[in-house]
């Protein structure tokens, strides 16, 4: 029998937390039509979930939360409750498609139920269809979920990039017991080694703490949530974003951040309102999931909380000034302390931290405005029912006052921008999707000119 950890039953505390969240995680795969019969989806889903645990288990609680909820089969588990058909208004577009993906997953999941859902997406443009899986975000962190989402397809497991943006893959800094020699000397070396990564790690916490506390720069990107969602997306070329990784020495990572900067920023000026240095502060996960635990269904993550630099107009300034804080985030330490403070959590009672956190997230949150999540998918191309999965779409939540969140996913050639916002906080979530193209766009050209003034001028 498994419980959760306390990094997992957060986020049920922070949805409970308020009425207004749905903290589950959404995927979207279109795909090239025909769509299938129903039937032959029901029979294939039927199939593919059953080798998934979490798809057929339910959540018990315990009174008063003196012990953490724990993972139970279903003895009533009927999977048509879980399978669900939609179909998109004429003309079948975009447009169309994310005002039904927002529709969907500003809903909560039934926790009487195993906590996912899945709708088979007809009436796209094109000759296409689409597939929604919409798990709570208490079963899996981002990594999880795409290799989730992957034992749905034909192929079970697609190759994933193992150079996730921003990962560490180390557990939480201390003194492992398990490695030390019986040498004295040796135990000298270990301790040293703890100890200065025990200090690594408190510094970054307090970095951590330090930023949750100073509140940002009033602006519309934090607020109050309604219970409506609006959904968008941005489409890029992977390989744009890696020809400016190249070009200017900085990670895949730093680009998207860059575009994303860039977008905010346009967005808040077309708003009326200034663009501060402290303006975007911006939750960063990180994860710390090690190559053993890949394939686990689960949350394992930290995270940091650079300022974007959205007061910053050159794209290419923004480039650097992203690179530059990233870097500062990651030497102080701070996925270090996140993952220690989660670590810590865990080794007091559990009603204890679950009331912890449970009055935290009911306290208004004005220091982190935005979030962004960086998460690799498939690098070759994947297939559903014989058929072609031509996109990835993904869904971040948002909640604690975080009035919109970009998760970014790479798919094949592709790098797409999930957007999800508050109905009534972005009805121009477009502008922020259309931001985020312009804004690569111009550091793809800068990189052009880079190179060419770096070219050999010809010879007669």
């Amino acid at each position: 029998m498994e419980h959760l950890t306390a990094l997992d039953a957060a986020f049920l505390e922070v949805e409970d937390a308020d009425p207004h969240v749905s903290l589950a995680v959404g995927g979207v795969s279109v795909v090239e039509g025909p769509a299938p019969r129903y039937d032959e989806f029901v029979a294939a889903f039927t199939r593919r979930a059953a080798t998934i645990p979490r798809c057929r288990q339910v959540l018990r609680t315990h009174p008063l939360d003196l012990r953490p909820p724990e993972w139970v089969d279903d003895p009533h588990f009927d999977l048509s409750r879980h399978l669900h058909r939609a179909a998109l208004p004429h003309p079948g577009g975009d447009a169309e498609l994310f005002e039904m993906i927002a529709a969907l997953m500003e809903h909560r999941l039934d926790r009487e139920r195993p906590l996912w859902d899945c709708w088979i997406i007809e009436g796209l443009s094109d000759d296409r269809w689409a597939v929604l899986i919409k798990l709570h975000h208490c079963i899996a962190d981002g990594i999880a979920t795409t290799q989730m989402m992957t034992r749905f397809s034909d192929d079970d497991a697609g190759t994933f990039a193992t150079d996730i943006a921003g990962s560490k893959g180390q557990a939480p800094p201390g003194v492992s017991l398990a490695r030390m020699s019986l040498n004295p000397l040796s135990w000298v070396r270990e301790i040293g080694r703890g100890a200065l990564a025990a200090e690594h790690a408190a510094v970054g916490a307090a970095e951590l703490t330090a930023g949750l506390v100073r509140p940002a720069r009033p602006s519309s990107l934090n607020g109050p949530l309604t219970t409506m969602r609006r959904y968008s997306a941005a489409r890029v070329r992977l390989a744009d974003l890696q020809k400016v990784s190249r070009e200017f020495g900085v990670t895949l990572n730093d680009v998207a951040l860059a575009a994303i900067t860039n977008s905010y920023r346009s967005v808040l000026l077309e708003r009326g309102e200034r663009p501060g240095h402290d303006s975007l502060r911006t939750l960063v996960p990180v994860s710390v999931r090690t190559a053993d635990h890949f394939a686990a269904t689960d949350n394992r993550v930290s995270a940091m909380l650079p300022l974007l630099p959205v007061d910053e107009p050159d794209p290419v300034r923004q480039l650097r000034l992203v690179h530059e804080r990233l870097g500062r985030a990651k030497a102080s330490g701070q996925s270090d302390g996140g993952s220690a403070a989660v670590a810590m959590a865990g080794n007091v009672p559990f009603a204890l931290s679950a009331w912890a956190v449970r009055l935290l997230a009911r306290l208004p949150q004005r220091a982190v405005v935005g979030l962004a999540t960086n998460v690799p998918g498939p690098r070759s191309r994947q297939r559903l029912l014989g058929r072609r999965v031509l996109e990835i779409l993904p869904v971040p939540p948002i909640a604690l006052q975080v009035r919109t969140g970009v998760a970014m996913v790479s798919y094949a050639d592709a790098f797409v921008f999930g957007i999800t916002a508050d109905y009534d906080a972005a009805c121009d979530i477009e502008v922020l999707a259309a931001g985020i193209e312009d804004g690569v766009a111009q550091l793809v050209a800068a990189s052009r000119a880079r190179r060419g003034k770096r070219a050999p001028a010809p010879t007669g």
